[in-house]
């Protein structure tokens, strides 16, 4: 089956940025929406027209990926409205940051604990990536349709690294 709008594809990958340092690596197969909220566009445009089997290697830029890094997202918040526990790597919803930060610092948005001080924590808006140039080495596993309801919610279930709140010390990016 040829890859089109609104099937699944199963992929793995290796990302590095541009000096072919390795940032994420999916070696077991995972299922992504093409036409949904799964995959970057510009992956979405170089995956049309294959079929399982293919191997693709892009370069993304930065306006293809995750945008510019942008230093209005960065906010410099008290120390004292956060728990004791909080280490830089943190991240926080938004919509869950405590009461007392900025209002400016969008709610919708996933904020990362970048560095501790004994009176402020910087908090960044910016997806990690945001800002880079990237390689991506794709293949294609496998090529299905999609089930009614995962072209109803946009999602075959995992998106390309998405973020989501995560502990300390954890890195994963898909």
């Amino acid at each position: 089956m040829e890859i089109t709008e609104q099937c699944v594809v199963a992929l793995t990958w290796v990302l590095q940025d541009t000096l072919g340092e390795e940032l994420d690596v999916l070696d077991d197969p995972v299922e992504f929406l093409v036409g949904g909220d799964d995959l970057l566009q510009s992956i979405e445009r170089a995956l049309q027209g294959h079929t399982a089997g293919a191997e693709l290697a892009l370069h993304l830029e930065p306006e293809d990926a995750f945008g510019d890094f942008q230093d209005q997202l960065l906010f410099l918040e008290p120390r004292a409205l956060f728990p004791a526990t909080l280490e830089e790597g943190m991240t926080f919803e938004g919509s869950a940051l405590p009461a007392g930060c900025s209002p400016q610092a969008p709610r919708e948005l996933l904020y990362t604990v970048t560095d501790i001080y004994p009176d402020h924590v910087v908090l960044d808006g910016n997806h990690p990536l945001a800002g880079m140039a990237l390689r991506l080495k794709l293949k294609v596993h496998a090529v299905r349709e999609a089930t009614e309801e995962e072209v109803g919610r946009g999602s075959a279930g995992t998106g390309f690294f998405k973020i989501h709140p995560q502990a300390p010390g954890s890195n994963t990016l898909h």
